[in-house]
Protein backbone atom coordinates (compact mmCIF):
# COMPACT_ATOMS: atom_id res chain seq x y z
CA UNK A 1 0.00 0.00 0.00
CA UNK A 2 1.46 3.37 -0.98
CA UNK A 3 1.55 6.29 1.41
CA UNK A 4 -1.32 8.13 -0.29
CA UNK A 5 -3.64 5.15 0.13
CA UNK A 6 -2.59 4.82 3.76
CA UNK A 7 -3.66 8.40 4.33
CA UNK A 8 -6.93 7.88 2.47
CA UNK A 9 -7.74 4.76 4.51
CA UNK A 10 -7.04 6.41 7.87
CA UNK A 11 -10.20 6.55 9.99
CA UNK A 12 -11.88 9.92 10.35
CA UNK A 13 -11.56 11.28 13.86
CA UNK A 14 -13.92 13.89 15.27
CA UNK A 15 -12.82 15.88 18.28
CA UNK A 16 -13.67 18.88 20.44
CA UNK A 17 -11.70 21.93 19.30
CA UNK A 18 -13.45 24.69 21.23
CA UNK A 19 -15.17 24.83 24.63
CA UNK A 20 -17.22 27.54 26.29
CA UNK A 21 -19.64 27.97 29.17
CA UNK A 22 -21.68 30.75 30.70
CA UNK A 23 -23.08 31.22 34.20
CA UNK A 24 -25.74 33.84 34.97
CA UNK A 25 -24.52 36.55 37.29
CA UNK A 26 -27.31 36.19 39.85
CA UNK A 27 -26.56 33.89 42.79
CA UNK A 28 -29.31 32.33 44.90
CA UNK A 29 -28.16 30.60 48.06
CA UNK A 30 -30.06 27.67 49.47
CA UNK A 31 -31.04 29.79 52.45
CA UNK A 32 -32.44 32.50 50.17
CA UNK A 33 -34.40 29.81 48.33
CA UNK A 34 -35.81 28.49 51.62
CA UNK A 35 -36.84 31.98 52.69
CA UNK A 36 -38.57 32.61 49.37
CA UNK A 37 -40.53 29.35 49.58
CA UNK A 38 -41.47 30.00 53.20
CA UNK A 39 -42.70 33.49 52.29
CA UNK A 40 -44.68 32.19 49.31
CA UNK A 41 -46.23 29.17 50.96
CA UNK A 42 -46.23 29.79 54.70
CA UNK A 43 -44.64 26.38 55.25
CA UNK A 44 -42.41 26.31 58.35
CA UNK A 45 -39.29 24.98 56.61
CA UNK A 46 -36.36 24.67 59.02
CA UNK A 47 -33.28 26.77 58.38
CA UNK A 48 -30.58 24.94 56.43
CA UNK A 49 -32.91 22.23 55.12
CA UNK A 50 -31.75 22.38 51.51
CA UNK A 51 -28.04 22.44 52.23
CA UNK A 52 -28.40 19.69 54.85
CA UNK A 53 -30.31 17.33 52.53
CA UNK A 54 -28.61 18.11 49.19
CA UNK A 55 -25.21 19.57 50.07
CA UNK A 56 -25.99 22.47 47.72
CA UNK A 57 -25.02 25.88 49.10
CA UNK A 58 -26.04 27.95 46.10
CA UNK A 59 -26.79 28.08 42.41
CA UNK A 60 -26.90 30.60 39.54
CA UNK A 61 -30.30 31.69 38.24
CA UNK A 62 -31.35 33.73 35.23
CA UNK A 63 -32.79 37.22 35.50
CA UNK A 64 -35.79 38.61 33.65
CA UNK A 65 -34.95 38.84 29.96
CA UNK A 66 -32.50 35.92 30.09
CA UNK A 67 -33.55 32.69 28.42
CA UNK A 68 -32.15 29.28 27.48
CA UNK A 69 -31.00 30.75 24.16
CA UNK A 70 -29.28 33.64 25.97
CA UNK A 71 -27.05 31.27 27.93
CA UNK A 72 -26.38 29.13 24.84
CA UNK A 73 -25.39 32.11 22.69
CA UNK A 74 -22.94 33.45 25.26
CA UNK A 75 -21.30 30.05 25.69
CA UNK A 76 -21.23 29.57 21.91
CA UNK A 77 -19.39 32.83 21.30
CA UNK A 78 -16.71 31.76 23.76
CA UNK A 79 -16.34 28.31 22.19
CA UNK A 80 -16.12 29.74 18.66
CA UNK A 81 -13.58 32.33 19.74
CA UNK A 82 -11.37 29.72 21.37
CA UNK A 83 -11.54 27.60 18.22
CA UNK A 84 -10.60 30.63 16.12
CA UNK A 85 -13.85 30.46 14.17
CA UNK A 86 -16.59 32.78 12.94
CA UNK A 87 -20.25 31.68 13.17
CA UNK A 88 -20.33 31.37 9.38
CA UNK A 89 -17.58 28.73 9.59
CA UNK A 90 -20.07 26.30 11.17
CA UNK A 91 -22.34 24.22 8.94
CA UNK A 92 -24.27 22.39 11.70
CA UNK A 93 -25.77 23.94 14.83
CA UNK A 94 -27.34 21.66 17.43
CA UNK A 95 -29.19 23.12 20.41
CA UNK A 96 -29.15 20.21 22.86
CA UNK A 97 -30.98 20.96 26.09
CA UNK A 98 -33.80 19.97 28.41
CA UNK A 99 -34.82 23.66 28.46
CA UNK A 100 -35.99 25.64 25.47
CA UNK A 101 -37.28 29.13 24.75
CA UNK A 102 -40.53 28.05 23.09
CA UNK A 103 -42.21 24.85 21.91
CA UNK A 104 -41.90 25.78 18.22
CA UNK A 105 -39.77 26.55 16.27
CA UNK A 106 -36.59 24.86 17.46
CA UNK A 107 -34.58 27.01 19.87
CA UNK A 108 -31.57 26.31 17.61
CA UNK A 109 -33.02 28.88 15.19
CA UNK A 110 -33.15 31.54 17.89
CA UNK A 111 -29.52 30.82 18.79
CA UNK A 112 -28.51 30.88 15.14
CA UNK A 113 -30.27 34.17 14.43
CA UNK A 114 -28.47 35.79 17.37
CA UNK A 115 -25.08 34.38 16.36
CA UNK A 116 -25.44 35.22 12.66
CA UNK A 117 -24.72 31.68 11.46
CA UNK A 118 -26.25 30.00 8.40
CA UNK A 119 -25.77 26.39 9.50
CA UNK A 120 -28.31 23.58 9.37
CA UNK A 121 -30.00 24.07 12.77
CA UNK A 122 -31.96 21.61 14.90
CA UNK A 123 -32.81 20.72 18.50
CA UNK A 124 -31.92 17.53 20.36
CA UNK A 125 -33.54 16.88 23.72
CA UNK A 126 -33.13 14.01 26.19
CA UNK A 127 -33.41 15.46 29.71
CA UNK A 128 -30.03 15.85 31.43
CA UNK A 129 -28.32 13.79 28.71
CA UNK A 130 -29.28 16.28 26.00
CA UNK A 131 -25.84 17.88 25.62
CA UNK A 132 -23.93 14.60 25.35
CA UNK A 133 -26.61 13.30 22.97
CA UNK A 134 -26.18 16.44 20.89
CA UNK A 135 -22.42 15.91 20.69
CA UNK A 136 -22.99 12.31 19.60
CA UNK A 137 -25.49 13.36 16.90
CA UNK A 138 -23.16 16.07 15.59
CA UNK A 139 -20.19 13.68 15.55
CA UNK A 140 -22.25 11.11 13.65
CA UNK A 141 -23.22 13.69 11.01
CA UNK A 142 -19.58 14.70 10.53
CA UNK A 143 -18.54 11.05 10.21
CA UNK A 144 -21.33 10.53 7.66
CA UNK A 145 -20.08 13.47 5.61
CA UNK A 146 -23.22 15.54 6.27
CA UNK A 147 -21.33 18.30 8.08
CA UNK A 148 -17.77 19.53 8.29
CA UNK A 149 -17.83 21.58 11.46
CA UNK A 150 -20.50 21.57 14.17
CA UNK A 151 -21.42 23.81 17.07
CA UNK A 152 -23.30 22.04 19.88
CA UNK A 153 -24.85 24.30 22.51
CA UNK A 154 -27.03 24.02 25.56
CA UNK A 155 -28.83 26.59 27.66
CA UNK A 156 -30.46 25.29 30.80
CA UNK A 157 -32.94 27.36 32.83
CA UNK A 158 -34.55 24.76 35.13
CA UNK A 159 -34.92 27.38 37.86
CA UNK A 160 -37.95 28.57 35.87
CA UNK A 161 -39.63 25.21 36.55
CA UNK A 162 -39.38 25.47 40.36
CA UNK A 163 -42.52 26.03 42.46
CA UNK A 164 -41.85 28.74 45.03
CA UNK A 165 -45.33 28.69 46.57
CA UNK A 166 -46.28 25.03 47.22
CA UNK A 167 -49.77 24.70 48.65
CA UNK A 168 -48.77 22.13 51.27
CA UNK A 169 -46.03 19.71 52.31
CA UNK A 170 -47.18 17.09 49.82
CA UNK A 171 -46.73 19.52 46.94
CA UNK A 172 -43.40 20.64 48.39
CA UNK A 173 -42.14 17.04 48.52
CA UNK A 174 -43.37 16.31 44.97
CA UNK A 175 -41.28 19.16 43.65
CA UNK A 176 -38.31 18.83 46.00
CA UNK A 177 -35.93 17.53 43.30
CA UNK A 178 -36.46 20.83 41.47
CA UNK A 179 -34.91 22.76 44.36
CA UNK A 180 -31.52 21.34 43.35
CA UNK A 181 -31.58 23.19 40.00
CA UNK A 182 -29.22 25.87 38.79
CA UNK A 183 -28.98 27.60 35.41
CA UNK A 184 -26.04 27.52 32.97
CA UNK A 185 -25.01 27.39 29.34
CA UNK A 186 -22.28 25.41 27.57
CA UNK A 187 -20.98 24.90 24.04
CA UNK A 188 -18.42 22.85 22.10
CA UNK A 189 -17.09 22.99 18.56
CA UNK A 190 -16.67 19.61 16.82
CA UNK A 191 -14.57 18.99 13.72
CA UNK A 192 -12.18 16.51 12.18
CA UNK A 193 -8.88 16.11 14.05
CA UNK A 194 -5.64 14.34 13.20
CA UNK A 195 -5.35 12.38 16.44
CA UNK A 196 -7.33 11.66 19.57
CA UNK A 197 -10.91 12.90 19.38
CA UNK A 198 -14.05 11.12 20.56
CA UNK A 199 -12.96 7.51 20.93
CA UNK A 200 -16.05 5.78 22.31
CA UNK A 201 -19.74 6.40 23.01
CA UNK A 202 -22.15 4.08 24.79
CA UNK A 203 -25.73 4.34 25.98
CA UNK A 204 -28.28 2.45 28.04
CA UNK A 205 -31.96 3.34 28.05
CA UNK A 206 -34.64 2.10 30.43
CA UNK A 207 -37.76 3.89 29.25
CA UNK A 208 -40.14 2.01 31.53
CA UNK A 209 -39.10 4.54 34.18
CA UNK A 210 -40.11 7.65 32.21
CA UNK A 211 -42.92 8.72 34.63
CA UNK A 212 -40.51 8.95 37.59
CA UNK A 213 -39.74 12.61 37.00
CA UNK A 214 -40.00 15.43 34.51
CA UNK A 215 -41.80 18.51 33.20
CA UNK A 216 -45.06 17.24 31.79
CA UNK A 217 -46.59 20.43 30.38
CA UNK A 218 -46.41 21.97 26.92
CA UNK A 219 -47.01 18.82 24.88
CA UNK A 220 -50.15 17.12 23.61
CA UNK A 221 -50.86 15.44 26.98
CA UNK A 222 -50.94 18.70 28.95
CA UNK A 223 -50.86 21.58 26.47
CA UNK A 224 -52.00 24.16 29.03
CA UNK A 225 -52.17 24.63 32.78
CA UNK A 226 -49.62 25.94 35.26
CA UNK A 227 -49.63 22.73 37.32
CA UNK A 228 -47.73 20.91 34.57
CA UNK A 229 -45.10 23.62 34.12
CA UNK A 230 -43.36 22.70 37.41
CA UNK A 231 -40.85 19.90 37.76
CA UNK A 232 -42.18 16.82 39.52
CA UNK A 233 -39.94 13.95 40.44
CA UNK A 234 -39.08 11.24 42.90
CA UNK A 235 -35.36 11.73 43.45
CA UNK A 236 -35.07 8.57 45.53
CA UNK A 237 -36.61 6.38 42.84
CA UNK A 238 -34.43 7.92 40.13
CA UNK A 239 -31.36 7.26 42.24
CA UNK A 240 -32.36 3.62 42.72
CA UNK A 241 -32.75 3.15 38.97
CA UNK A 242 -29.33 4.66 38.23
CA UNK A 243 -27.71 2.50 40.89
CA UNK A 244 -29.20 -0.65 39.35
CA UNK A 245 -28.32 0.02 35.71
CA UNK A 246 -25.62 2.68 35.64
CA UNK A 247 -22.61 0.59 36.58
CA UNK A 248 -23.11 -1.85 33.69
CA UNK A 249 -22.55 0.93 31.13
CA UNK A 250 -19.31 1.93 32.82
CA UNK A 251 -18.20 -1.70 32.99
CA UNK A 252 -18.86 -2.14 29.26
CA UNK A 253 -16.90 1.00 28.43
CA UNK A 254 -13.88 -0.13 30.43
CA UNK A 255 -13.97 -3.63 28.92
CA UNK A 256 -14.38 -2.39 25.35
CA UNK A 257 -11.74 0.37 25.50
CA UNK A 258 -9.31 -1.33 27.86
CA UNK A 259 -9.16 1.89 29.87
CA UNK A 260 -9.27 2.10 33.66
CA UNK A 261 -9.92 5.06 35.93
CA UNK A 262 -6.21 5.92 36.07
CA UNK A 263 -6.22 6.38 32.28
CA UNK A 264 -8.56 9.40 32.56
CA UNK A 265 -7.34 12.84 33.52
CA UNK A 266 -10.88 13.72 34.56
CA UNK A 267 -14.23 11.97 34.96
CA UNK A 268 -17.08 14.40 34.34
CA UNK A 269 -20.33 13.12 35.81
CA UNK A 270 -23.79 14.61 36.01
CA UNK A 271 -24.34 15.87 39.55
CA UNK A 272 -27.72 16.15 41.26
CA UNK A 273 -26.77 16.39 44.94
CA UNK A 274 -23.65 15.84 47.03
CA UNK A 275 -24.96 12.58 48.60
CA UNK A 276 -25.83 11.33 45.11
CA UNK A 277 -22.26 12.06 43.92
CA UNK A 278 -20.79 10.33 46.96
CA UNK A 279 -22.92 7.28 46.24
CA UNK A 280 -21.75 7.33 42.60
CA UNK A 281 -18.09 7.08 43.64
CA UNK A 282 -18.96 4.35 46.14
CA UNK A 283 -20.69 2.02 43.68
CA UNK A 284 -18.47 2.72 40.63
CA UNK A 285 -15.05 3.00 42.23
CA UNK A 286 -14.26 6.24 40.38
CA UNK A 287 -11.51 7.98 42.41
CA UNK A 288 -12.67 11.26 43.92
CA UNK A 289 -9.55 13.04 42.66
CA UNK A 290 -10.70 12.43 39.06
CA UNK A 291 -14.01 14.24 39.58
CA UNK A 292 -14.75 17.89 38.84
CA UNK A 293 -17.15 18.76 41.66
CA UNK A 294 -19.60 21.54 40.79
CA UNK A 295 -22.84 20.70 42.59
CA UNK A 296 -22.18 22.40 45.99
CA UNK A 297 -21.86 25.88 44.46
CA UNK A 298 -23.76 25.53 41.16
CA UNK A 299 -26.43 22.92 41.86
CA UNK A 300 -27.91 20.57 39.28
CA UNK A 301 -27.34 22.36 35.95
CA UNK A 302 -29.23 19.71 33.96
CA UNK A 303 -27.53 18.96 30.64
CA UNK A 304 -25.13 21.93 30.99
CA UNK A 305 -23.36 20.20 33.90
CA UNK A 306 -20.76 18.31 31.87
CA UNK A 307 -20.07 21.25 29.57
CA UNK A 308 -19.43 23.57 32.51
CA UNK A 309 -17.13 20.98 34.10
CA UNK A 310 -15.19 20.57 30.84
CA UNK A 311 -14.71 24.32 30.60
CA UNK A 312 -13.41 24.45 34.17
CA UNK A 313 -10.60 21.98 33.39
CA UNK A 314 -9.97 23.08 29.79
CA UNK A 315 -6.81 25.08 30.50
CA UNK A 316 -5.15 22.19 32.30
CA UNK A 317 -5.62 19.61 29.55
CA UNK A 318 -2.67 18.57 27.39
CA UNK A 319 -2.51 16.63 24.14
CA UNK A 320 -3.25 12.97 24.83
CA UNK A 321 -5.22 13.59 28.03
CA UNK A 322 -8.44 11.57 28.16
CA UNK A 323 -11.72 12.73 29.67
CA UNK A 324 -14.69 10.50 30.46
CA UNK A 325 -18.19 11.99 30.28
CA UNK A 326 -20.88 10.20 32.30
CA UNK A 327 -24.41 11.42 31.63
CA UNK A 328 -27.46 10.51 33.68
CA UNK A 329 -30.87 11.61 32.49
CA UNK A 330 -34.54 11.15 33.24
CA UNK A 331 -36.35 8.81 30.95
CA UNK A 332 -34.15 6.95 32.09
CA UNK A 333 -30.89 7.04 30.11
CA UNK A 334 -27.19 6.68 30.89
CA UNK A 335 -24.39 7.73 28.53
CA UNK A 336 -20.62 7.49 28.46
CA UNK A 337 -18.28 9.30 26.08
CA UNK A 338 -14.49 9.01 25.95
CA UNK A 339 -12.65 12.01 24.51
CA UNK A 340 -8.93 12.40 24.00
CA UNK A 341 -7.51 15.87 23.47
CA UNK A 342 -5.71 16.11 20.13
Amino acid sequence: MNSQNAVDDAPVRVGITGVGSFLPGRVMTSEQLRQRITAGSGLPLPAGIFERVTGIRGRRVVDEGEYASTLAVRAARTALGRAGLHPLDVDLLVFASASRDIVEPATAHIVQAELGSRAHALDVTNACNSFVNGIDVARSMILAGRARRALVVTGETPSRAVRHDPADLAQFRAGFAGYTFGDAGAAVVLEEVGRGGILDVDTATHSEHWPVGGLFGGGSRHPRGDEHTYFHGDGGELREVFEKVGTSVLDRMRHRTGLDWADFRHVLVHQVTVPYLERFTEITGVPEDRLVVTVPELGNMASATLGVQLDLVRDGLRSGDRVLFVGLGGGVSIMTMVWEKA
